[in-house]
């Protein structure tokens, strides 16, 4: 994220009185309609395990070794960070956490270890964390991602290393005291200490490690801790008003009153964005206020149809624009959005969060890195033909590198944030339900371990290649008898079924907002078959064009290229491994097509395993074929111009069959297409 003045946010938009919310009086939270489990009771399994793997073998595990961001952050002693709020150390340890515990990765639990050490026995004597020791220069956002880390590290510790585990809470009672005192004395570190805006933002960040203490160790803090809530919601920006008729922005904020886009910045720009798509149902648990559950499908539903991409991330190159397929999206922007959608079926239990979670991790968030996890994107376009220096951009605040791979191809934020993306997906896999129940809640292989609050013991395999096939097959074990249940995708179709053990096919009847399957299941061995059944999906996007999916994979026309990988020296990495380098690509294939959506035909190749990495070219072994013919589509200096409008669209050569294949594994891709009647 990009430092840009927030002008000044109506006051309508933010929370202001307490008298608004019905405040929790007896110290007690809504609970989670899914109870999340503790960081470790899931791993990772078939492709998502390599991925992980090639994330430690990449650079999320190698930043600690040579990326000054990191190695020399000023939260472990040095003297670098990107910027003077001081968040980029939190944001790095808050995604290698769940890495490292998620993975089991001694190297990595060792990182953050002797990061945890260094951040704890370098606690202020008055409880601050981290840099800003003193002063009005203190301001709280920078440590909400570091705090977000410290209860995940807390989960992963129990009952491993109690001396951390219990050093790691004190660190967070201590600085959750002081925070409290700062918070009383006129929002000191809230509304003070330089730009505040991404603290009033993203307040509800701060919010969750705080529910997270009342819910886990709340010791004789549990008054101070819904204060430090009712604090932090009173200055908080206000994403439920944001999110109604008078306030929201439904076109392309390039052609709105300018007056008003910059004056709410904090609501448009892309990171925050993502991260505010969860606020509504966090500030929900400790007010009681149910209208923030619709709060939060109104910011989601209007989110993705006014400003995502089909991918299933925000279009803001920085700011949000409109649905232009030329725009960008940010890494940061991808892997927040999927840790609030996942949150959000958690706290709400709306199937419909889960869909959306999942289409983010299978298309949005691998397209933006390097099939071995060294280089990643800070801009991605769903219509790409080229990834280089361009020499004219429309995007809103970045450089003319933004959209080529890199260790920082623009502001070193993503570099450090990226690392949490699959990481929280494996950790958010599994969900609990009721008193004796397990739910396989984003689908994917992985495996659960848990023993249920009714005791029973239980552990849970998928083994499966989805969503690049549609059968999983769960060995499960347990000590006595529990319910399990498994996710019915909204796309899945009547032909879904369900096999127990030996027995009959079953059509699935999954709950009508959960979208579970119920599966009661006795003590022992049991194993179930899940097949999903589905067809080619098209979802109308703007200019008459279309975005083509199968499952919650989005299809795009694959363009081929030209790769040039070239050395890095940036400041932050004077010198850099081998494997870190810059990508760019030029195309040598034609990318101007319109194809006729009547001749999509699905091919799926059988295999018992997957290509690692799955997502470099060609390697899904999964395609849809069309019949596309060239049209007039002009480019401006690298700069692909939106698709041409349909009185513009005649074919200028041929028509020809092409192959569509799954967006992540083509890194110049056209996944707006426009259509044509080639009958």
């Amino acid at each position: 994220m990009k430092y840009v003045g927030a002008g000044s946010v109506a006051t309508s938009l933010v929370w202001g009185s307490l008298s608004y919310a019905v405040l929790a009086q007896n110290g007690s939270l809504v609970p989670f309609v899914f109870q999340p489990l503790p960081l470790g009771s899931s791993s990772p399994q078939g492709w998502i395990k390599d991925q992980l793997q090639l994330m430690s073998d990449g650079l999320a595990g190698h930043e600690m070794d040579f990326y000054a961001q990191v190695s020399d952050s000023v939260w472990l002693g040095g003297g670098t960070s990107y910027s003077a709020l001081n968040e980029g150390f939190g944001y790095w340890y808050n995604g290698l956490v769940p890495l490292a515990y998620g993975l089991g990765d001694q190297r990595l639990q060792e990182q953050v270890l002797n990061a945890t050490n260094y951040i704890l026995t370098h606690q202020g004597a008055d409880g601050w964390l981290g840099p800003e020791p003193e002063g009005d220069s203190r301001n709280i956002w920078g440590r909400m991602p570091v705090c977000l880390a410290l209860i995940q590290l807390a989960e992963a510790l129990n009952g491993t290393d109690v001396q951390t585990q219990t050093s790691v809470l004190d660190g967070l009672h201590r600085y959750v005291n002081l925070m409290h005192d700062m918070l009383a004395n006129n929002y000191t570190g809230y509304i003070t200490g330089g730009d505040t805006q991404w603290g009033l933002a993203r307040a509800h960040d701060m919010m969750i490690s705080l529910q997270w203490l009342v819910e886990h160790d709340p010791r004789n803090d549990t008054e101070i801790l819904f204060e430090s809530m009712q604090y932090l919601l009173e200055k908080a920006f206000d994403w439920s008003q944001w999110y109604t008729n008078d306030d929201y922005i439904f076109g392309d904020l390039d052609y709105a009153d300018q007056t008003y886009v910059q004056g709410n910045y904090p609501f448009e720009h892309g990171v925050n964005v993502g991260q505010g798509l969860k606020a509504s149902a966090v500030i929900r648990r400790f007010t009681g206020n149910d209208s923030l559950i619709d709060s939060s499908y109104t910011a989601v539903n209007w989110t993705f149809t006014y400003h995502g991409t089909p991918s299933g991330s925000v279009i803001g190159d920085e700011r949000e624009s409109g649905l232009s397929p030329t725009r960008g999206t940010e890494l940061c922007t991808v892997v927040e959005t999927m840790y609030s959608l996942s949150y959000l079926y958690q706290a709400v239990g709306d199937g419909y969060y889960a869909d959306r979670c999942e289409r983010a991790a299978f298309n949005a968030l691998p397209i933006m890195l390097s099939p071995d996890w060294w280089a990643h994107q800070y801009i991605d376009q769903t219509n790409q033909p080229v990834v280089d220096n361009l020499d004219v951009t429309h995007f809103y605040n970045t450089n003319s590198m933004s959209q080529t791979y890199s260790i920082a191809p623009d502001f070193p934020c993503c570099a450090v944030n990226h690392p949490q993306g699959y990481p929280k997906f494996v950790s958010n896999q599994w969900v609990g339900v009721g008193s004796n129940g397990v739910a396989h809640a984003l689908l994917g292989p992985g495996s659960v371990n848990i023993t249920t609050s009714s005791g029973t013991e239980v552990n849970i395999v998928s083994d499966t290649l989805y969503p690049f096939s549609y059968n999983l097959k769960y060995t499960v074990q347990s000590s006595g008898d529990f319910d399990f249940y498994t996710r019915v995708p909204t796309w899945a179709d009547q032909s879904t079924v369900i096999t127990v053990n030996n027995g009959s096919a079953t059509a699935v009847q999954p709950g009508t907002t959960s979208g579970l399957q119920h599966i009661p299941l006795t003590a022992g061995d049991n194993t179930i078959t899940y097949s999903i059944s589905t067809d080619i999906r098209i979802e109308a996007r703007q200019n008459d064009t279309i975005a083509i999916y199968h499952g919650n994979l989005l299809y795009t026309l694959p363009v081929s290229g030209d790769m040039v990988k070239t050395p890095i020296s940036i400041p932050d990495a004077p010198f850099p491994p081998a494997e870190a380098l810059q990508y760019t690509y030029t195309p040598t294939s034609a990318w101007n097509l319109a194809i006729d959506p009547t001749t999509l035909s699905f091919n799926m190749t059988s295999v018992d395993s997957l290509p690692n990495p799955i997502w470099d070219a060609w390697q899904p072994p999964v395609e849809i074929t069309a019949t596309a013919c060239p049209i007039n589509w002009s480019t401006e200096q690298n700069w692909t111009d939106d698709p041409p409008s349909v009185d513009q669209r005649t074919c200028a050569g041929d028509s020809y069959q092409v192959r569509l294949v799954p967006y992540a594994s083509s890194r110049l891709h056209m996944a707006e297409l426009p259509t044509v009647n080639l009958a």
